[in-house]
């Protein structure tokens, strides 16, 4: 009953948070998922590097920083405070090398008995992480314009997706989807989630019109399918160093990156389609 109770305070605090993140205007929300973007690489590099020696400080701000430049990079164009924005753009990418070149130089002093996978692995959080939290700022800003409703959508579906899952796996779950990664995650988990993920999708429309129906249900589509793909990523990365969270951050339900693993993968799908609709595709 107390971990109950300690998961239901947990998710009111987080929905509440979330809501003001991406209802509190413009810079209130590139504030909140900075921050967001920053905890989640934390916590990955706390994962990939925990074989190494010591708190290894220094490559995880190298990872952060890096990280965090695409995201950086995202909020200045998209809040339009540049005039010049390829020069920007090329500035800024032509800064990333030396950032990167400098986790090599680094490498060259700790005598690592794996200095090219402790630089891949900052570089794979700029991947991982960084990229795809930019791109929730194409999918934010346009034009001037900050499509709060679709965002808070999108997180929605991601939401009942998981909900629905764990709901109808833990009720009726008996064909397991990819024991090898995650043995508790079953087809008819996946199917539920998906079901809940459409019904979302209705519901969504129906509060915000942003959007056609059409295209909330193609997102609902997307995140069944790629959120589950990006839960199943995130169990291989634990399973690989065999911790169960990726955190204590947030009290029942594990570290933030528990949170958004499924979020972070679809982002670049779901942005992918809303940047074609928006253009006109469909």
């Amino acid at each position: 009953m107390k971990g109950l109770l300690k998961r239901g305070i947990t998710a009111l605090i987080f929905g509440a948070v979330m809501l003001l993140g991406v209802y509190g205007g413009p810079y209130v929300f590139v504030s909140l998922f900075g921050l967001i973007t920053a905890l989640c690489l934390w916590e990955f590099f706390e994962i990939v590097l925990s074989k190494n020696k010591g708190i290894d400080l220094i490559r995880r701000f190298l990872g952060l920083g890096l990280g965090l430049a695409p995201f950086l990079l995202a909020a200045v164009l998209q809040l339009e405070l540049v005039h010049n924005k390829g020069i920007f753009i090329a500035i800024s990418a032509l800064l990333l090398f030396p950032f990167i070149f400098s986790a090599f130089i680094y490498e060259l002093y700790t005598r690592s008995e794996q200095p090219f996978v402790n630089v891949a692995y900052i570089v794979l959080g700029m991947a991982y992480i960084g990229i795809p939290f930019a791109l929730l700022e194409f999918i934010a800003f346009e034009d001037g314009f900050f499509y709060s409703n679709t965002v808070f959508g999108l997180l929605v579906l991601t939401w009942f997706n998981d909900s629905g899952a764990y709901m109808v796996g833990s009720r009726f779950g008996k064909t397991p989807l990819f024991p090898r990664i995650s043995p508790k995650k079953t087809w008819e988990g996946a199917a539920g989630g998906a079901a809940s993920t459409f019904i979302a999708a209705i519901l969504v429309y129906t509060l915000f019109r942003e959007l056609r129906l059409a295209d909330w249900l193609v997102l609902a589509g997307i995140v069944a399918v790629f959120g589950n793909l990006g839960d199943l990523v995130e169990s291989m990365l634990k399973r690989s160093v065999q911790i169960k969270d990726s955190g204590t951050l947030l009290p029942g339900h594990g570290g933030l990156l528990d949170r958004f693993d499924a979020f972070i993968f679809l982002l670049p799908f779901a942005t992918a389609y809303l940047l074609w609709v928006r253009l006109g595709g469909a």
